[in-house]
């Protein structure tokens, strides 16, 4: 099935029901779908062919959800970006996917025009696309063609749609760019076949029906929100969208628009639970909250579950798989269980996701004991599983195996099939649902003159979930202040995948062979704590 279907489909089927609520815009199916083809003119106006890529880089918008299936309609594939990227990695992400066209709000201008304007032969960018209808000369930029969304969505010629035509299920949609393991982002490719079939499956799992009313909170360019733009308009449901998490907004927002379930990562949550009056109130439209992009501790789900007095369902996935492996959702004979016993499960990582295979390995591909002690690597497979990496053979051979796509992640499995992560295989530090890898940064810091060795680790933060602490010896004779060293990191990365904090020793723990045992480190501030995520 391809993407396009899924909101031709809800046109058909809900016509004038209200399908997206964004601010003071409010479309039907109807609307939404005329406004998604308009634009899918607007790229068929520009001279691009089927596969050719478009990225988007913007907060949350009825745009951002019209750009997912214009892209479908015309047989391209959309990039979402994270806007809270530095202009040197939209700049990589932009060259790597040869995105033709790019659609960015008016306020990221001076970050788009520093991406676009620094080496402009190796980009295939040709045309950006604003959202914006005021003064669009003062967004040219030179040796780029600027244009206006609404204008240019009036202005289209119509003409055919490739993606309606059928067939291409197994082609690229989207592409998504995640940290890779040295530090430069590498697009996951996800197909039509990846994309629907999750929807299908979280369909079934939540059973999700026309009159949910899903809240766009986190935001579209991650996949723990932007799955919902297909399963939600599948079954005909609303879409609301909150351009940026502003905690009283977002709760007035699930009261007034009536909004039945969102998936936030727990940083999110932790705020609105700790927002003054946030459990004085109640949330009776709620039935779900699901919780991703991050792990969760025990005690934050408890107060989500008291604030919002709904089902909590604490999701586990990746980018590589459309994205959900897990949920936490009871089976039905363990609602009979006692209140404090359903806990238990409702707070662990959850068992497999309907449209997968999964399994907890060990390092001879054998698997553990479903004890809830053996610890293994979970593999997964099935349809929503990504073919591979964006032009990186050797990287999408490598994760996989006999057909298993292996997450990196270690975890234990109970006699219910019910997993729980314990571990990351490797050094990866999830802070507020973003993924950052260590190895890039401490290839940062050891750019600066003062730093002999540096191990980047991450340590349990009440907010974040993990802080992204940097652990170094300085050079003899040379004293370097922790501030100096976290903006020289800030001046180079991205805000958020900076240190929050550095520590200053005399030497790092080595192992065996020399290279520095980032396990000792770690068990030092994970001292008290049952597993290695927070």
């Amino acid at each position: 099935m391809h993407i396009s279907t899924i909101l031709n489909e809800a046109a058909r089927l809900w016509p004038g029901s209200e399908a997206v609520v964004c601010g003071e815009h409010r479309l039907t199916y109807a609307e939404f779908a005329s406004r998604a083809r308009k634009l899918a003119y607007v790229f068929l106006d520009a001279d691009l062919s089927p596969g050719d890529r478009v990225a988007i880089i913007h907060p949350n918008c009825h745009i951002f959800l019209e750009a997912y299936f214009a892209a479908a309609y015309a047989g391209l594939i959309l990039t979402p970006i994270n806007y809270r990227l530095s202009a040197q990695e939209l700049s990589f992400i932009l060259e790597d996917s040869g995105a033709r066209v790019l659609i960015s709000h008016a306020d990221l201008k001076n970050k788009v025009t520093e991406a676009v304007s620094s080496d402009q032969d190796s980009l295939l960018l040709e045309n950006i696309i604003w959202t914006c209808e005021d003064d669009l000369g003062s967004l040219d930029i030179e040796g780029y063609t600027s244009s206006a969304y609404e204008s240019a969505i009036a202005s289209a010629n119509s003409r055919s749609l490739t993606g309606m035509e059928g067939g291409g299920d197994c082609e690229p949609a989207h592409l998504y760019y995640t940290s890779g393991t040295t530090g430069k982002p590498k697009g996951v490719i996800l197909t039509h076949t990846n994309v629907v079939t999750h929807a299908q499956g979280t369909i079934t799992e939540l059973e999700l029906t026309d009159a949910d009313v899903w809240g766009h909170i986190a935001p579209l360019y991650h996949l723990a929100d932007a799955w919902a733009t297909f399963a939600i308009t599948m079954v005909g449901g609303k879409h609301v969208l909150v351009p940026k998490f502003d905690r009283p907004r977002v709760l007035e927002t699930i009261r007034t628009e009536k909004i039945t379930m969102s998936n936030l990562i727990p940083t999110m949550l932790n705020q609105l639970v700790n927002e003054p009056g946030a459990a004085d109130v109640k949330y009776p439209s709620l039935r779900y909250i699901l919780s991703g992009g991050a792990p969760i501790a025990p005690e934050l789900v408890r107060k989500v579950i008291n604030t919002f007095g709904c089902e909590y369902v604490q999701t586990y996935g990746m980018t590589e798989t459309s994205p959900y492996l897990t949920m936490s959702l009871l089976k039905e004979h363990l609602k009979r269980l006692p209140e404090e016993k359903q806990f238990r499960y409702q707070s662990r990582t959850g068992r497999k996701f309907i449209t997968i295979e999964l399994k907890v390995v060990n390092d001879d591909g054998q698997e553990v004991r479903p004890d809830n002690k053996e610890v293994g690597e979970i593999w997964v497979c099935g349809p929503t599983v990504t073919p591979g990496y964006w032009h990186r053979p050797d990287e999408t051979a490598a994760a996989f195996e006999d057909g298993w796509f292996k997450t990196g992640d270690l975890a234990v499995i109970d006699e219910e099939g019910y997993v729980n992560i314990v571990d990351r295989k490797k050094d990866m530090i999830v802070s507020g649902g973003e993924c950052v890898y260590s190895t890039e940064i401490e290839h940062v810091l050891y750019e600066h003159p003062a730093i002999l060795e540096a191990a980047v680790i991450g340590v349990p933060d009440e907010n974040w979930g993990e802080a992204v602490k940097a652990v170094v010896v300085q050079k003899p004779g040379v004293v370097v202040a922790e501030e100096e060293l976290i903006n020289f990191c800030k001046e180079r990365i991205t805000h958020y995948k900076a240190p929050s904090t550095v520590d200053f020793v005399d030497e790092l723990p080595k192992t065996g062979t020399g290279k520095i045992f980032k396990k000792v480190l770690k068990d030092k501030y994970w001292l008290g704590y049952d597993k290695r995520v927070h």
